[in-house]
């Protein structure tokens, strides 16, 4: 077995929002390797956010931003409970979603979702939905945003 240590476990339960003793497993199972761990956790993640799409989201937040009092940003980001939209990490997923809209302008939430995270390029919203999905343990959905520029006409 490979050396494991308490504090590989922890931080791979945090980024992921895994178990300990999953954690622990898919360290054990990747031979210690923190990178090939994680990956495979986020897979998992990725899968049981696929489950969980069916499930009805009709709790959630509203979310605001304004860039400068030139740029506004209204979107709604639904889950399955309010004890999931009252989390820091949901409020945390609202915010960057705003500030997202903001600098990219998306047409829609379907163009939204397949953007690169401004935050993280290497991951899109979708991904980083997901990444959410799994570490809250609900379906999330992006519903719908609007996004305003002063002297844009639509």
């Amino acid at each position: 077995m490979a050396n494991i240590s308490i504090d590989d476990i922890k931080k791979l339960r945090e980024e992921t929002g895994a178990g300990i003793t999953d954690a622990k497993k898919a360290l054990v199972a990747a031979g210690g390797d923190f990178e090939k761990a994680a990956a495979a956790m986020r897979q998992k993640g990725f899968d049981k956010a696929i489950k969980r799409a069916e499930r009805e989201a009709s709790a959630g937040l509203i979310g605001s931003y304004s860039h400068d009092g030139r740029i506004g940003v209204l979107v709604e980001v639904n889950c399955e409970t309010d004890f999931v939209a009252k989390t820091d990490e949901f409020k945390d997923l609202v915010k960057d979603l705003t500030l997202h809209i903001a600098a990219s302008d998306p047409k829609d939430v379907k163009e939204l979702l397949k953007q690169e995270f401004v935050k993280d390029p290497s991951k899109s919203v979708d991904d980083y939905v997901k990444e959410h999905i799994a570490k809250l343990g609900e379906n999330i959905v992006v519903r719908r945003f609007e996004r305003f520029a002063l002297g844009e006409t639509k």
